[in-house]
């Protein structure tokens, strides 16, 4: 009996990006979640068991009470315009969000810059999902989605292990600086893109004016 196993991994250069882009952006952040709770015990004045439940919470409070909201305006918003603006501010603010942490001494200023990364991932998960959701491949719906959870599940195993080695010879504060700066690459990356961001302009014939080209698939809802 054989069994002939076939992995084409060609897809379309907007998942390709966006993949790239989560690589970068949640493969970084796994760098210090599983040292969070350890961070803030050994770093922050007035962290216990208590409040250290606390801002976990506020981090869920926050962020499902805006993500709602914030995906309802992004689906009746007619483009994509509006989605990649809602993805590049909310990895600029995760990325500003990191940098806080760095330098959090006391519980309050913890809690605000939890706030910050609350609020950075209720823009980022709609938007991503949004843009990522319309550029599927037709014939590879499964694998797309599929390969975005592998590159983050194998970048997230290989942070986790150097997250704890660098924090241990370097400190929480480098980590947090290298959490950031993979967060603000991400937003430039996705910024930057050859007109992925911001689609070239095309002129109209009819009147001359400059129009935005939309990424949006024609066949889409179809």
């Amino acid at each position: 009996m054989k069994i002939k196993i076939n992995i084409n991994i060609k897809i379309n250069r907007v998942v390709k990006f966006l993949v790239l882009s989560d690589l970068l952006f949640l493969g970084s952040w796994s760098l210090i979640a599983p040292l969070f709770s350890v961070f803030l015990i050994r770093n922050v004045e007035g962290a216990t068991l208590i409040s250290i439940g606390a801002i976990a919470a506020l981090y869920w409070l926050i962020k499902s009470s805006l993500q709602l909201p914030v995906a309802n305006y992004l689906d009746k918003t007619d483009g994509e315009k509006d989605d990649f603006y809602a993805l590049i501010i909310g990895l600029f603010m995760a990325s500003l969000a990191a940098f806080s942490f760095a330098l959090v001494t006391k519980m309050w200023e913890a809690y605000i810059a939890q706030f910050i990364y609350a609020v950075s991932m209720a823009l980022y998960i709609p938007a991503w999902s949004g843009i990522f959701s319309r550029h599927l491949d037709s014939k590879r719906i499964s694998f797309d989605w599929s390969l975005d959870s592998a590159v983050i599940g194998f970048a997230s195993f290989v942070t986790a292990l150097l997250g704890g080695i660098l924090a241990n010879w370097l400190g929480f504060s480098f980590v947090f600086l290298v959490v950031g700066t993979a967060s603000l690459l991400s937003a430039l990356f996705i910024f930057f893109a050859p007109n992925l961001a911001f689609p070239e302009k095309e002129i109209d014939t009819a009147d001359g004016a400059s129009l935005v080209r939309d990424h949006i698939p024609s066949n889409i809802g179809h």
